[in-house]
């Protein structure tokens, strides 16, 4: 079987997405009121190591892939820029090949897509995306399972996004075209998603809505998501904050929606900023189910790279 990579979520498609959020949901289940570090019932990745490569910091993408790979019967290694040879030049293609050697999954968090993309070219193991500046499948895969988890079908779903149409945006997106749910994107002049992602979506029969109104975007929506307008090392915040802050999500925003929609953050969130306490603390928010979900959601993902579903 051919190398299994999950470096966007088109590179496992509709089918396999669907299997992954099914077994997340089955194994989650299958645990409730155990202790966190147990192994499930089959273990199904005892004797496997994957190596996490971080090159930005991180607190659910760290643990999540740790806890998923321990509750799967195997382990985790970390290495960063600080501490590996990465930070002193070793080039990428040669990490790549050195980790083959000694790990059986290979997981990078880094700055650009290209890096994800040339440790994929020159690993002989899985490479899994924790997030570029491209894209956060990982993350999306977690969304989508706690937004069924709240009732809510994919199929014609209505997702309003509100803020920088940034990398967790992107793959919101691909997922629209893969699950064909549609997505209002209310972004300041200027920091719209890239077309690409549009684009393909409609292609694949979603409709997306590129608006500069946040209440165009939230009105009767099904899940109201945003994200930190000021990502990791990013220049000229005070400009930026100024243009995101009628993007806000507060509680009139939250009132546009359906009466039973759920408010989505990927975290950390600066509430105040892109989020209201109101709402970040109120009864429609599911931040907390959403970053638990990372683990079952990470366990899907490691599970389909083995070539185990």
């Amino acid at each position: 079987m051919a190398v299994r990579h999950f470096l966007d979520l088109s590179d496992a498609g509709t089918d396999a997405l669907a299997a992954m959020i099914d077994d997340a949901q089955q194994r989650k289940a299958a645990r409730r009121e155990w202790s966190r570090g147990k192994a499930d019932a089959d273990a199904p990745l005892a004797g496997h190591v994957l190596a996490m490569v971080f090159e930005k910091n991180s607190t659910r993408t760290r643990v999540s892939f740790d806890i998923a790979m321990r509750q799967l019967g195997g382990s985790a290694l970390v290495l960063d820029s600080a501490s590996s040879q990465l930070g002193r030049g070793e080039s990428v293609a040669d990490t790549a090949r050195v980790l083959s050697r000694m790990a059986d999954a290979i997981m990078i968090r880094t700055d650009e897509h290209a890096k994800a993309e040339e440790m994929a070219r020159h690993a002989s193991v899985p490479v899994i995306n924790g997030l570029t500046d491209r894209s956060h499948p990982c993350q999306i895969v977690a969304d989508l399972l706690t937004v069924i988890e709240h009732g809510k079908p994919l199929p014609g779903l209505e997702l309003a996004w509100f803020g920088d149409g940034n990398n967790v945006l992107h793959s919101i997106l691909e997922a629209a075209g893969l699950f064909k749910f549609n997505v209002r994107v209310a972004t300041p002049t200027g920091y719209e998603p890239d077309a690409e992602f549009v684009e393909a979506a409609r292609a694949n029969g979603a409709q997306i809505l590129l608006t500069n109104d946040a209440a165009e975007a939230a009105e009767g929506a099904d899940i109201l998501v945003t994200d930190t307008w000021v990502s990791m090392g990013q220049e000229h915040a005070e400009a930026k904050l100024a243009a995101m802050a009628p993007f806000q999500v507060d509680e009139a925003l939250m009132a546009r929606a359906k009466p039973d929609a759920r408010f989505l953050h990927c975290l950390p969130a600066h509430v105040g900023e892109e989020v209201s306490e109101g709402v970040f603390e109120g009864p429609q928010s599911v931040v907390f189910d959403e970053a638990e979900n990372r683990i079952h959601a990470q366990k899907s993902v490691l599970l389909w790279c083995f070539g185990k579903l």
